[in-house]
């Protein structure tokens, strides 16, 4: 069966069913393309900053720097933009990019939500409709007879729309499912990165707090002894 065969004896239901599966392939093309990118870039930004995690802080910023455009980059790089926060302004700088960041990446979870919901009901009204058609000029005595083979015709052509809005909905929730994993790897790779970044940065925090305390002091025996 063809798609304008399909679209022909399938009634109403199919119009808006048809709808539902562009819009729901337009949202898996962009999706796919999205984490593709995300995906290749991820793994070389990983393994750089585990690599710069034993060494200098200023190598970490030029990481996160040079890969800001990416969403794990500038993730990391929202509270470097900050000028020597306290720990705990890092910390919430970091929560507020990561919900960001996160947010961004659902982006059209909604659509494929709505088709799967959507598909199967259009197609059981569809279906429903296309009973009711067939079988409303249907009488008792026609029973039996030759007249009833067109409701017999009608009714399997009714039940197109109901498997059109299953197939969609399978199709839809296969790959929803997919970009589900996908974020929810990439919760875990956000949690570990952006602990181990806090981490980097109070050790240098401590350690610049210590040579400061440590200068003031010297700097007031200085003054003492000179008195």
């Amino acid at each position: 069966m063809t798609l304008a065969e399909i679209i022909e004896k399938g009634g109403i239901a199919i119009w808006p069913l048809l709808f539902l599966s562009i819009l729901a392939l337009g949202t898996i093309i962009e999706r796919i393309w999205f984490w593709s990118r995300v995906l290749l870039k991820e793994k070389l930004i990983v393994e750089s900053l585990v690599r710069a995690a034993d060494r200098n802080w200023e190598l970490i910023e030029e990481i996160v720097r040079s890969y800001r455009a990416h969403p794990v980059g500038h993730f990391l790089y929202a509270p470097l933009k900050l000028s020597r926060p306290e720990p705990d302004v890092f910390h919430l700088a970091l929560e507020a990019a990561a919900d960001d960041e996160l947010a961004s990446m659902r982006r059209g979870d909604k659509v494929l939500e709505a088709t799967i919901a959507l598909s199967p009901l259009l197609g059981l009204l569809g279906t429903v409709l296309g009973l009711i058609n067939s079988l409303r000029s249907i009488q008792i005595s026609d029973l039996g007879t030759s007249s009833t083979s067109g409701v017999t015709l009608g009714i399997g052509e009714s039940l197109i729309s109901t498997a059109v809005g299953l197939i969609v909905a399978i199709i839809s929730l296969a790959f929803y499912r997919l970009f589900q994993a996908f974020w929810f790897n990439q919760v875990r790779i956000f949690r570990k990165l952006g602990s181990q970044l806090e981490t980097i940065y109070r050790q240098q925090w401590i350690e610049a707090e210590n040579k400061n305390h440590s200068a003031n002091n010297n700097v007031q025996k200085t003054k003492s002894l000179e008195k």
